[in-house]
Parts: structure tokens; C-alpha cells; sequence
């Protein structure tokens, strides 16, 4: 091996490694805070309503960043954004470990921002570093992502509690992965070659909202991160009100987020496989409306089990899809970034605002029958989305 070529390989394996840091980051400081919120509110006397925007926050903030953060990279590029990017995060992380209640919620912000802006180019890099295993590139950095944030979720309670943190320290704690992304980042600009920003994000913004392929990848990461917050919001209430301990649907709740991970993986893989993926969406909306359609009947145990099973791998399988429409559906990085920061600000625009409509349908209704009929009504909405955008076309011609 010349070393020319030990270097562009060098180069490669630090990208990879680059990719796969940064994944790690885009869940954990948010996950870490839900299963110790209760103890962030009693400490700073804050309300449940005020102690709910912290979960919250992020997601607005993914919203309001996801279509900016395009214009941000056009300044330097997708590699600079995405520096830019795991900076505000680590800032939010330091931010918020505090006892202040002001700087508490400005931290969630800023950890929402710098998240957002790793969502939108990560697919945007994806497409232009690894244009011919686009599947595999993204099976691996969304399953790494799920890895990461129920290990946030899983660890957020023996840091502060067993380990004697409290829930600054725990929180703080996380910011040494952005630290970690932050540095090998900076060594992935400063190996690789020059980039030309101008090829990576001509603006496409516009023509896109009159593309119909765009809306409906639009819509389908938009829905399908409906369905999967508001599972991940609601899930144990409905299997409390269906006869389970509230221990029980904890554990049912953890389940069905290990039990996706599989599908998270191999479903971007096989669809890179495909001339179209609509064998694929039939499969997961028929798999999403079983599952929600068992719970509907309250089937005891071993059929919760199995509806818990077919949800979770319906939820692994569609966010791994979208990410990959991303770059599955354009021609080049910049209408990746383009239609990834559109889709995104939809999506999680709608994911902010579902767990506080579904629990409205319950206040209104007392029952979580209700509920879950909405939401076999959306899977079967998000079916319709999903074929569109599994078409085998590009979202705008070159």
C-alpha cells in the first residue's frame, strides 16, 4: 500500500469513526432527563407543566432549526455545520447542568439546536461521502443513535441516585461524549480534504415545497415520528389502563425499544436493495396496525408482548426508512440537506405537539380506546405517505 492510499484510507476510518460519534450524541442528553425529571422538579420548585417543557423544548427547537440549518452549512460546509453543530450541543450540556432555572431551559434549547443541526446533514454527508451504501451508512448510525439513547434513558437514575451525582453532575456527565465528537470532529476537518461548499448547497428550499415526491417523504417523517413519540409518551398509561402494574409497562416499554433495533439496522439496508420500497411500508404499516390493534382488545400478557413486539419493530424500522429517503430520493448532498431540513422541521414540528393532543383525546374521553384508534387511523395515513415516497424517482431533476 503506497501512502497516498494509507492516508486516504486513514482518512476514511476517521470519518467513520467521526459519523459514528456523532450519532451517539443525537439522543442521550435528551432521554437522560425524562426518567429524572421528577427530581429536577422537586429540587428547583419547578411545576409539572414547566418540568414538561424540558422534554419538550428540544423538539421545538428541532423544528425551528431543522430548514436553517442548510443556510448554516452554505457558509462553510456540511462538514462545518456539523462541527458547528456538536459545539452548541456540548454549550447546551454545560448550560444546563446548573442550578439555575432560566439557564436549565435555555440549555435544553441549545441541546435541541445543535441536535437539529446533526439530524439535517448527517443524511446530507451520507450522500455525499457514501453515495453507493447509503443503506448500510444509515442503518448504522440510526441504530447507534437508538443504542445511545436508551442507554440515556437506562442510566439517568443509577448516575443521580446509586452513583450519589445528583441531577446536574448526571446530566453534565453526557456532555463528555459531545466533548469526545467535538475533538475527533475537528480532526476530520482538519485530515480530509478541502471542501467546495458552493456544489454541496446551491438552495433548492423553494423548489422543493412544489415537489410532490418531497411532501410526501415530508409527511411520512412526519408521521412516523408522531407515532413514535407518542408511544414513547403514552405507552405505559395505556398498559396501565389495560390491567398492567405500572413496573410491568415500564418493562414492556423497554422491550419494544431493544426489540427494535434489528429492524433499525437491516430495514435501510434492504431497501438500498430495492427498486422501490413498498413491499417494505406495506409490511411495517401492516406490522404498526396489528400491534396497536392488539392493545386495542387489552389481550393480556402474552398477547401485549406481541403487540409491544410488532409496534417496536414498526417505530425501529420507519425512522431508519425516512432518514434513508433522504438520500435515496435526491440527486446530490445539497438537495439531501435541503429536503432533510424540510422534513425534519414537519416531523418533529408534529412529534412535539402529539403526546400533548393524544393526551388531550383522553382527557377528553376518559379511555385510551380512542386514542389508539387514532393512532391505527395515522398508521394506516402514514401507509399511503410512505408508498408515495418509496416511488423510485428523485425529488428534483439535476
Amino acid at each position: 500500500m503506497t501512502e497516498t492510499q494509507r492516508r486516504t484510507a486513514g482518512v476514511s476510518a476517521l470519518f467513520m469513526i467521526g459519523i459514528i460519534l456523532l450519532s451517539f450524541n443525537l439522543r442521550p442528553a435528551i432521554t437522560s432527563v425524562g426518567p429524572i425529571v421528577g427530581i429536577i422538579r422537586e429540587d428547583l420548585g419547578l411545576s409539572h407543566w414547566s418540568a414538561g417543557l424540558l422534554t419538550s423544548l428540544p423538539l421545538i427547537a428541532f423544528a425551528l432549526m431543522s430548514p436553517i440549518a442548510p443556510r448554516i452549512a452554505n457558509r462553510t460546509s456540511n462538514e462545518g455545520g456539523l462541527l458547528f453543530g456538536i459545539i452548541v450541543l456540548f454549550a447546551g450540556i454545560v448550560v444546563r447542568s446548573t442550578s439555575f432555572v432560566a439557564l436549565l431551559f435555555v440549555g435544553m434549547f441549545l441541546i435541541g439546536m445543535g441536535i437539529a443541526m446533526i439530524n439535517v446533514l448527517l443524511p446530507a454527508l451520507i450522500k455525499q461521502k457514501y453515495p453507493g451504501r447509503i443503506g448500510v451508512m444509515t442503518g448504522i448510525y440510526t441504530t447507534t443513535m437508538s443504542v445511545f439513547a436508551a442507554l440515556g434513558s437506562g442510566l439517568s437514575v443509577p448516575l443521580t441516585v446509586e452513583a450519589g451525582l445528583g441531577w446536574q453532575l448526571s446530566l453534565l456527565s453526557w456532555g463528555g461524549l459531545a466533548l469526545i465528537g467535538m475533538v475527533v470532529w475537528a480532526l476530520v476537518m482538519k485530515k480530509g480534504p478541502d471542501h467546495d461548499r458552493n456544489e454541496l448547497f446551491e438552495p433548492n428550499a423553494m423548489k422543493l415545497l412544489g415537489s410532490p415526491l418531497a411532501w410526501q417523504v415530508t409527511v411520512f417523517m412526519g408521521l412516523q415520528s408522531f407515532l413514535f413519540y407518542v408511544t414513547i409518551t403514552w405507552l405505559v398509561e395505556i398498559l396501565v389502563y389495560n390491567g398492567f402494574t405500572a413496573v410491568t409497562a415500564g418493562l414492556f416499554l423497554a422491550f419494544m425499544q431493544f426489540i427494535s433495533l434489528p429492524a433499525t439496522f437491516y430495514t435501510p439496508v434492504l431497501a438500498a436493495k430495492l427498486p422501490n420500497q413498498k413491499p417494505i411500508m406495506v409490511a411495517l404499516s401492516v406490522s404498526g396496525f396489528l400491534g396497536y390493534g392488539l392493545l386495542y382488545t387489552e389481550p393480556g400478557f402474552l398477547g401485549t408482548a406481541l403487540a409491544v413486539t410488532l409496534i417496536g419493530l414498526m417505530l425501529g424500522a420507519c425512522i431508519s426508512l425516512a432518514l434513508a429517503f433522504l438520500g435515496m430520493r435526491t440527486s446530490n448532498a445539497r438537495q439531501a440537506a435541503e429536503l432533510s431540513g424540510m422534513a425534519q422541521a414537519f416531523g418533529y414540528s408534529l412529534a412535539a405537539f402529539g403526546p400533548i393532543l393524544i393526551g388531550l383525546i383522553y382527557d377528553v374521553t376518559q379511555s385510551w380506546q380512542p386514542v389508539l384508534v387514532t393512532l391505527l387511523v395515522l398508521n394506516v395515513v402514514m401507509m399511503l405517505f410512505g408508498l408515495g415516497a418509496s416511488r423510485d424517482q428523485k425529488v428534483l431533476a439535476e
